[in-house]
């Protein structure tokens, strides 16, 4: 009795959630992810074009977004003018809209469409660091082109994926399935020992530590030259599992050539004997591969919104 009680219980939770999601206050997202998957039925091209017009359009109407981009242009950018830096907000925000199309395509597009779009280089850089069997830490950034090339990467190899939860439960539920339908699996970045588990399980685990989560489990560490709050996670797996730490970058080709899937030889003598110091080569590294193509950078994160005790907010 007790069981069927229990039983019952957890059907009753799970249509309960059902039905929650179908609330009306979710009509607007539903709306969007069903006109997100009927324009993934379009070319490539088209796409990139339409995402393209989007972005401009996001650019007029977000003026918040807009100013934190702008501001951290000027603070990353110092030596680019006015003009090199508005052209280059202008194809920032070109570059994001195209990123809410190619979230489309990550989550429903077939193989069969994205198979022709991209090439990968240094696969066998991942295939060595993966023989000692301890998993290997895929170490990327926040690109705009972050959710594709997770996608384009998960047609090669294996891999689990961090992401942060979504506020709007419905679009958590989208996003969440959609990932799980082409990465061995998405867990939520606090899941240490997930992590951990799926390293010792010789699985890649997908890490992006470039992000302001505040100061709490990182360490202020030079970002193009100005104090970032960064998480120290990273050399801190590494070396709880064992693991290499195998950097991995896409890029956005021009027009509508598809995609660069590129992974970089395992760092050398990683974890090193300090945590911040690990995590300052990580940034130079990023910081590097970010200038190769600040274009396709998510600068609409407020990368420097936590700052040292005594200086002033950098952000309004």
């Amino acid at each position: 009795m007790a069981t069927s009680n229990r039983l019952a219980h957890t059907t009753s939770s799970v249509k309960d959630s059902t039905t929650k999601l179908y609330a009306p206050r979710y009509w607007p997202t539903w709306s969007g992810a069903a006109l997100l998957w009927c324009l993934t039925r379009l070319p490539y091209g088209f796409q990139v074009w339409l995402g393209r017009g989007l972005g401009r359009l996001i650019m007029r109407i977000a003026v918040k977004r807009r100013h934190i981009v702008s501001v951290n242009l000027e603070l990353c950018f110092p030596d680019l003018d006015g003009q090199e830096r508005e052209r280059l907000l202008v194809e920032n925000f070109e570059s994001m809209g195209i990123a809410l199309l190619e979230m489309g395509m990550s989550w429903w597009c077939p193989d069969r469409k994205l198979e022709k779009l991209f090439t990968v280089e240094g696969m066998d850089n991942l295939e060595q660091a993966l023989k000692a069997g301890n998993g290997a830490i895929l170490l990327s950034a926040h690109f705009t082109t972050m959710e594709i090339g997770g996608r384009l990467l998960a047609m090669r190899t294996p891999f689990q994926v961090l992401y942060r939860e979504h506020k709007n439960t419905a679009m958590e539920y989208v996003i969440s399935h959609g990932r799980n339908r082409f990465t061995h699996k998405a867990m939520l970045r606090d899941n240490l020992l997930g992590m951990r588990r799926s390293l010792r399980q010789n699985i890649p685990v997908w890490y992006a530590p470039d992000q302001d989560f505040g100061i709490g489990k990182g360490a202020f560490v030079p970002f193009f030259g100005i104090p970032a709050a960064t998480l120290t996670v990273t050399s801190t797996l590494a070396k709880m599992a064992n693991s290499p730490v195998v950097p991995f970058v896409q890029t956005r080709l021009p027009g509508s050539r598809g995609y660069v899937l590129k992974l970089y030889p395992a760092l050398e003598e990683f974890p090193g004997e300090s945590a911040e110091d690990d995590t300052r080569r990580i940034n130079e590294f990023l910081e590097a591969r970010i200038r190769e193509q600040p274009a396709q950078y998510l600068w609409a994160h407020r990368r420097f919104k936590t700052r040292p005790q005594g200086m002033a907010p950098i952000y309004r």
